[in-house]
């Protein structure tokens, strides 16, 4: 049989292997915490998700590829770095009305640009030997001369202490901040040093009373033999502003800016911020689910309730410049 050129270019398109659909992730979470939600997207959509684990120069690598970039989703810890890469200009704009029913408006971005997927509350771990319950119900609690010599936390640096600085900062202004610092400083048992867990083993070793950390970081303790006996010895307090609420950052995420798989990738954020893939990723993390509705694993409820400060994230993130400049003048690490 002879083929016209028209049907044997026909033919020749049925004999060519299908190629599935993918979606590139770049992420800041370990593949092996993210791969089972990942399973799940794929097994529902058919569309396979290839994910590249970068904890450090994640930002640089999207500015350095430019539009070559095989990036189509970033996955981020912090806030911060959500706010960094919109100021790199590695992302984009996505209008979704799964994405606004899903989460709320507080911890997503005015612009579009990034959406929180998870939250994780900035705490106080209390020796339960002692300190006494309602001892400690403030951030500005923790610069009363009460806790002279009791009090351990990590770098005034670290993106975490920026963080709580920048919401004292939006809540209190700059000379009150400054004052506070300064109290903070004085109430240390320690240079700032290490990360949220050493501070928890420190209250543990009966080096201060209470030490600063994010919420997760209880879970990963009692998931490590070796750390199960630092988690035991604390009590987590949830302190709040002065007409505030607890200081939140989020797990988030956001669509590359050159994604060259864009409606998978939508397809893909507007999967993570479903209330049962929250659930899921909430409860892998140690954290607690956005959308509306949705409930923290019972572990993690097990810590106990309270109410996130009501400022926006990009507010805090506009605000961390002033932070650190303040923690430098006060010499907080000194």
């Amino acid at each position: 049989m002879k083929h016209t050129p028209l049907l044997a270019a026909a033919f020749s398109l049925l004999a060519a292997p299908v190629l599935a659909e993918e979606v590139n992730v770049y992420s800041y979470r370990q593949p092996e915490l993210i791969a089972p939600l990942m399973e799940a997207f794929s097994a529902q959509t058919g569309i396979e998700v290839n994910i590249a684990f970068l904890n450090k120069g994640m930002i640089e690598r999207l500015v350095a590829e430019g539009a070559r970039s095989p990036a189509d989703v970033i996955l981020t810890t912090d806030v911060a770095r959500l706010a960094a890469a919109v100021e790199a200009g590695v992302t984009q704009k996505v209008q979704s009305a799964a994405l606004e029913a899903n989460i709320p408006a507080i911890y997503r971005d005015p612009d579009d640009q990034w959406f929180g997927i998870t939250m994780r509350a900035r705490v106080v771990f209390a020796s339960k030997e002692a300190v006494a319950p309602g001892e400690v119900t403030t951030y500005e609690d923790l610069a009363d001369a009460k806790w002279r010599g009791r009090i351990c936390t990590r770098s005034g640096t670290n993106a975490y202490t920026l963080g709580l600085v920048a919401a004292y900062l939006a809540h209190h202004g700059e000379a009150d901040t400054r004052t506070w610092l300064e109290g903070l400083k004085a109430n240390l048992a320690r240079k700032p040093q290490g990360n949220d867990r050493a501070q928890v083993k420190a209250v543990w070793a009966g080096l201060c009373d209470i030490a600063l950390g994010n919420t997760y970081y209880m879970g990963k303790m009692l998931a490590n033999p070796d750390q199960v006996q630092w988690a035991e010895s604390v009590n987590v307090i949830f302190p709040s502003f002065e007409g505030g609420g607890t200081h939140v950052n989020i797990s988030g995420m956001a669509l590359a800016a050159h994604a060259p798989n864009r409606d998978a990738a939508v397809q893909l954020m507007e999967f993570l911020a479903s209330p049962e893939a929250q659930e899921i990723y909430a409860e892998v993390n140690y954290e607690y689910p956005l959308a509306p509705g949705t409930r923290p694993s019972q572990l993690v409820a097990s810590w106990g309730s309270f109410t996130p400060d009501n400022i926006n994230l990009m507010e805090i993130a506009r605000l961390r410049p002033a932070a650190l400049r303040l923690v430098q003048e006060v010499d907080f690490d000194g």
